[in-house]
């Protein structure tokens, strides 16, 4: 299983590190698509830089951050938990397939949106992949009470017939 690990984290990571670091090095058409957010966020917050560039570069950044994170195995079940945050308002966003008009283009954005829920539900399935090294948490509560209920059942002497 560990195998199946190293060779699958890196390959569900790779979208999030290249994507990301294209969003840094040039926002461009994401940043158009992101500027009616930056409005919403500049209504809440005015004092705040927020434009669309700024936020598709720092969407970027916590991508390619936490993507290398979880494709070097550092904080993977965070690292995973961070990036399927940032997918719902990114897919939204950036695949909205309700508007299209064109059926050519309707559905290569309804393929990228799918495509992104289908991320999003493996990334939540990693926040759930326990550490190699250490047994999964409910794992290690019901041997916490196993081992309880053992250690009081020793203190408590039989009744023999």
């Amino acid at each position: 299983m560990t195998l199946l690990r190293i060779a699958a984290r890196p390959m569900l990571a790779s979208m999030f590190v290249y994507g990301g670091a294209m969003a840094l090095k040039d926002p461009g058409p994401r940043a158009a698509k992101a500027q009616p957010v930056a409005d919403a966020i500049k209504r809440l917050a005015p004092d705040l830089p927020v434009n669309g560039s700024n936020l598709t570069r720092f969407s970027g950044g916590v991508q390619l951050i936490a993507g290398t994170a979880l494709a070097t195995g550092r904080l993977q079940r965070l690292s995973a938990l961070v990036l399927a945050a940032t997918m719902p308002p990114t897919t939204y966003v950036g695949h909205p397939y309700w508007n299209e008009t064109d059926p050519a283009v309707r559905a290569n954005q309804r393929i990228h949106f799918f495509k992104n829920i289908s991320m999003i539900g493996g990334l939540l399935m990693a926040t759930l992949d326990p550490d190699p090294h250490k047994k999964f948490i409910a794992r290690r509560a019901k041997d916490k009470v196993v081992g309880t209920a053992s250690s009081v059942a020793d203190h408590i002497p039989s009744v023999h017939r």
